[in-house]
This record gives structure tokens, sequence and C-alpha cells, in this order.
């Protein structure tokens, strides 16, 4: 290893002056809010997704809740999702106060495994469940086949979440349309980003129709359409108490100029992947991320091979950040929180051996579009530094 110690963020975002440009446009025409901009991104994303229906929101887990509540997610029903994710896509069935059933990953994937979702619809619990959330972990997409038949067979909706997966185009569609509903991120970390931010997309017309009522407190009318109208402006109805969940036109102004570099950003978080695949298949401590076609790269989840090395997986990460590596953890498994373990109490770790052992050995790795190849160099060299000096 060098002696020169480099900084490798985990994550910066791709952010330049065309976006400066859109939010300065915005700030100056006297329109902060959703109006004119949100609804041409979501047009633009429909048609980038192929989606019938586009709907800007301010967050993917308040896109979760809306879809959730339109497919009939509410007290007395449930849920199937993964315990491998972020604890928002379980939280925001329970913000509905509806249960969370949980199913295993696969062996060898971090994504959901269909047949134990299937598992959960055949037994007694399986009669309170209206929808299945797969979750598509680093942007590889799960086995959506085999979860639509599921769904199908059982009479359930699939609300996807995608808060990794764009973009991601696959032989079944874009993943956010293969479901009933997709949810997206727009956070500052993700593939793209308004800062904060998401869409939900769907190709039904009477989910669309109940998650663009509920997206600003059930109004039938949103403040564009109140304002530039011939209608009169305070006319409207409230049809359920809806949710606060509009995206503002400042960010979808930045997003629209994200959306446009996507598939660019894409190639070049590709370039680095390849590249990581390519030196770590060398090691024998390092397991390579799974993939599969539409996998948008989001997150590199590096897996440590620990029967052949001395420490474990947070003593190795641990000298990766001495090194002046970001690092993080992509997940932590929701049956290790304090909440969800009180609200659930067969819901422990050796329930769900895949989600365990793939955490006590995973590592997200340093990953975005304009790392230089000389951080993706350090960040290789880190790793195999640490490997040898704990291989046994």
């Amino acid at each position: 290893m060098s002696e020169d110690k480099m900084t490798v963020p985990f994550f910066k975002a791709s952010i330049g002056k065309e976006e400066e440009d859109a939010a300065v446009r915005v700030l100056r025409s006297g329109w902060l809010t959703t109006g004119n901009e949100a609804h041409e991104f979501e047009k633009e994303f429909a048609a980038k997704t192929g989606a019938k229906h586009a709907l800007a929101v301010n967050s993917n887990t308040s896109g979760m809740i809306m879809a959730m509540e339109a497919c009939g997610v509410k007290a007395g029903k449930a849920v199937i999702t993964t315990p491998y994710t972020f604890v928002s896509t379980a939280a925001s069935a329970r913000h509905l106060d509806a249960d969370v059933y949980f199913a295993d990953i696969e062996k060898d994937n971090y994504s959901i495994d269909p047949e134990s979702i299937e598992k959960i619809l055949d037994s007694e619990k399986g009669k309170n469940v209206v929808a299945i959330v797969p979750v598509h972990i680093a942007g590889n997409v799960c086995n959506m086949k085999r979860i639509m038949e599921i769904a199908k067979k059982h009479g359930v909706y699939v609300i996807e979440d995608c808060a990794h997966s764009f973009p991601s185009p696959t032989d079944l569609g874009f993943a956010g349309t293969i479901g009933d509903v997709g949810v997206f991120s727009f956070y500052a970390t993700k593939t793209m980003t308004t800062g904060e931010g998401g869409m939900v997309t769907t190709n039904n017309d009477v989910l669309a129709k109940r998650m663009s009522q509920m997206r600003l407190h059930g109004m039938n009318r949103d403040a564009w359409d109140r304002y530039t109208s011939t209608k009169a402006s305070w006319e409207y109805d409230i049809i359920a108490p809806g949710f606060k969940s509009n995206l503002p036109d400042i960010l979808a102004a930045i997003g629209r100029v994200q959306l446009a570099k996507a598939d660019e950003f894409d190639e070049k978080r590709k370039v680095h992947v390849e590249k990581y695949n390519r030196e770590f298949s060398k090691l024998d401590f390092i397991k390579i991320p799974p993939t599969s076609k539409g996998d948008s790269r989001h997150l590199y989840l590096m897996r440590l091979n620990l029967e052949i090395l001395d420490c474990d997986r947070n003593v190795f990460a641990k000298e990766l950040q001495e090194r002046g590596l970001g690092i993080s953890m992509h997940f932590i498994p929701i049956f290790h929180f304090s909440y969800w373990k009180e609200l659930y109490p067969d819901f422990k770790a050796e329930n769900f051996p895949n989600a365990e052992e793939k955490y006590l050995e995973t590592i997200s790795l340093p990953l975005w579009p304009d790392m230089t190849e000389e951080m993706t160099d350090y960040v290789i060299e880190c790793v195999k530094a640490v490997g040898e000096k704990h291989h046994v």
C-alpha cells in the first residue's frame, strides 16, 4: 500500500451548472410549490419508464404510504416485505396501522425470496395480506416474474420499492412498472437526486386517481390547477383526510435535469463496478455482488468470506475507514431494532438466516458517477491491504 492516504467519500452527488440554472429559473419564476415543473417532471419520468401515470412526491416514504393506502393497506390488513431493507419500507405500513409479515431473502442474493412469500400467503396469516412489497436492493431487480405469479394466484397487489432501482429496464419492463405500483427515491445519495423527493408510478387508473387526490390533503384540485385555470381558485372538495406529499417545483426542476443525465450516470457507475468486479474476483476473501438484467448498480455490496479471515465485518470496515474510505452498511435487518422486536416477539435473526448472514458479511463501498480512476484504484488497494492483513 502507498504511504499517501486519500479520502474517498461514500457518495457525492453529480450536480452541475444545469441543476443550478434550473433551480434559479424556478426561484425567479414566482412559483415555488408544485406546479408546471413538477407536472413536466412527471410526464418525462412516465415516458422514460413506460408508466401510464407518474406522481411526484416529497419522498419515497410518502409515496409508499400513499401507494399502500390506495391498495387497501389499513388496520386489520398486512403487507409482506423483506427484513433486509431500510426501515421505511415496513414503517409505511405501520403508519397505516397495518401489520407487516417478513419473508427471508434468497440464499445467494439480497432479494426477497419468492418461496418465503408464498409460505406466508399459504398460512393462516396470508388471509390478511393485501400487498407484497419487494425491494430491489442495490438496484438488482428481484425475481419479479415469480413474485407476480404468486401475487396473481393469491389476489394481492405488488408494490415495488424502487428506492435503489433507476434506471432499471428488464424483459418485463422498467422496475416500478412490473407490479401494480412502483415507488422511487430521489434522496441525496440515490442514482438521481432532487435532494429529497420521489416518484410513484402505476398503470392502474383507479390507483392513480386515489394517490393523486391523497397526495395533497385529499383535495380534488392541486394548487397549480386552482390558480391557473379559469375555474374559481377557492372552489375544491376534500374527498378524504389525505397526506402532504407533493414535490415542489424547485426540486422537480433539478429532477428533470438529473433525469436527462440518468443514463450517463448509469454508464459511469457501470465502469466503476466492472473494475471492482474484475479486481475483487481475484481475491478469495471477497464474494462479488449478485446482478441481473436491469441492475442500476446503486450500491456496491462487497461480501466478505469470513471463513478465511481472522476478523469480523466490523473490524474490516473500521480499518477501511481508517484508510480514508467512506463506507456504509446496507442494511441492518429490521429485526435488530427495538421497536420491531417489541412489536413482534418472533421477529428474530434465527428465523431469517439468509438476511442475518448477509448483514454480518457485507460492506457497501464508495460508488458514484464522478469517482476518478485514482479513487477506484485506491478503494481496491485498501480492500486488498486489509484483506491480506487478516487472511488466514
